[in-house]
């Protein structure tokens, strides 16, 4: 049996204006391009896809299941500019068929600089995911898949407010070197901490869902990709590659994750992508009747105890060929940068603080100091987003590769201005 695990990621970054070293103007975000690449994105990709699945779900009459991560950041963009995507995403909801993970809210590397931020963005996200689709995560997945043996140490002591541990595990990449020739096809878990097991929820060991970046990256990248000796990719050729896992000895999971703007978006219409979609479950359902089906990431760690472990002791994601951190931290001025924005943490924090304390009924002037370093701290934590820092990588930049999706700028080097004038005048605001 193989058991397909379907997983899209979600987000949309608050992008900056344009941020000049003469600007005072505590407004740094461009409202208007952001309004606009959330409605065309939408309109390509989040309604006609999310449509699609909805219908998937109830033609298949709960068999089709699926599950999405997506960030704080893209949920507040869907409020404010495109409510009938929140809406069908409520819709999905309520089907009880699809599974919303928990993340951090502002798609951050909070992990990595910030451990107390990181803490307060996965309480964000798991509250805004509760209040909008009635689910509170039990899976994790990190920030564009990043990934290593710490993390999960530290997802698995993570409680909710009744002491009770959250996660019964969460995504990762399957990178070759940490698989060193085992196939993602199971469930895997950390290597012991201190001598002992890692325990996520129910205190079962806490479970790592590796993609299969082979057959994901067939949807995601080679689908229309005509010089690629496998086009066209039809959906009875990919359910018999799914069926073929079965061949491995611990066969279990077929694990496709990717963004889900692949439908529609970096994949077009014309391509015949949603055709594809389409048609997939129910080839996958035929062509090993009564054996194959569809899980949700809980529902995987549910029914499977983990085969293999998997040691990661440097960090890893999904981005780009090395999936490491480099896309985000691999020159000069992304490390300058992200250092920059996390050292601010303490002091716009202890500003709230202050504010908060001095806080009293009927005191005006008090009130405007708490609603500023509220907003300060909001402002600070959009500046956080991945999206930033990614923008400033030079390692193919002149290739025109993905790191030129949606980026608002002509090169790394005007993303770095541009980023740090705007956090010169957070450092201002955070002083005074």
């Amino acid at each position: 049996m193989s058991s397909v695990v379907l997983y899209f990621q979600v987000h949309q970054p608050f992008r900056l204006r344009r941020y000049s070293v003469f600007d005072s103007d505590p407004f740094y975000f461009d409202d208007s391009k952001n309004a606009e690449i959330c409605r065309k994105v939408a309109s390509k990709c989040y309604l006609p896809a999310t449509r699609l699945i909805l219908d998937l779900v109830h033609r298949h009459q709960g068999n089709f299941r699926l599950s999405y991560s997506i960030s704080g950041t893209a949920l507040d963009q869907f409020e404010s500019f495109a409510p009938e995507v929140l809406d069908l995403f409520k819709e999905l909801a309520r089907t009880g068929c699809v599974e919303f993970l928990a993340e951090t809210y502002h798609h951050s590397l909070a992990f990595n600089y910030a451990p107390g931020e990181f803490a307060s963005q996965v309480d964000l996200h798991t509250r805004r995911i509760e209040s909008l689709f009635g689910q509170t995560p039990t899976v994790f997945r990190n920030t564009e898949l990043i990934y290593s043996n710490a993390l999960a140490n530290e997802l698995a002591q993570m409680t909710d407010a009744s002491g009770n541990k959250r996660f019964f595990g969460a995504l990762a990449e399957g990178t070759d070197r940490n698989l060193a020739g085992r196939t993602p096809t199971c469930i895997f878990q950390p290597p012991k901490f201190q001598g002992k097991p890692v325990l996520g929820r129910d205190r079962k060991p806490f479970g790592l869902l590796l993609k299969n970046y082979r057959l994901s990256d067939d949807i995601a990248f080679r689908f229309s990709n005509r010089g690629w000796s496998e086009w066209p990719l039809t959906p009875d050729k990919f359910a018999v590659w799914i069926d073929n896992l079965n061949k491995y000895q611990d066969a279990r999971l077929c694990t496709l994750f990717m963004d889900y703007e692949t439908f529609g978006e970096h994949q077009w219409a014309d391509t015949g992508i949603f055709q594809f979609l389409d048609a997939l479950p129910t080839r996958v359902f035929d062509v090993a009747p009564g054996k194959n089906n569809f899980l949700t990431p809980t529902q995987a760690f549910q029914q499977f105890a983990p085969t293999a472990e998997y040691d990661v002791p440097d960090f890893t994601s999904w981005a780009d060929t090395e999936r490491d951190l480099s896309a985000w931290q691999g020159n000069a001025m992304q490390s300058n940068a992200l250092e920059e924005i996390f050292r601010l943490e303490p002091v716009i924090k202890d500003k709230l603080a202050r504010a908060s304390i001095e806080l009293k009924p009927g005191d005006a002037a008090a009130a405007r100091r708490a609603e500023s370093a509220s907003r300060l701290l909001d402002d600070w934590r959009k500046l956080t987003t991945s999206d930033h820092f990614y923008y400033m990588c030079t390692k193919y930049f002149a290739d025109g590769d993905v790191h030129k999706y949606f980026n608002p700028y002509d090169s790394p080097y005007d993303s770095y201005i541009n980023f740090m004038n705007a956090l010169d005048n957070v450092r201002t605001r955070a002083s005074q």
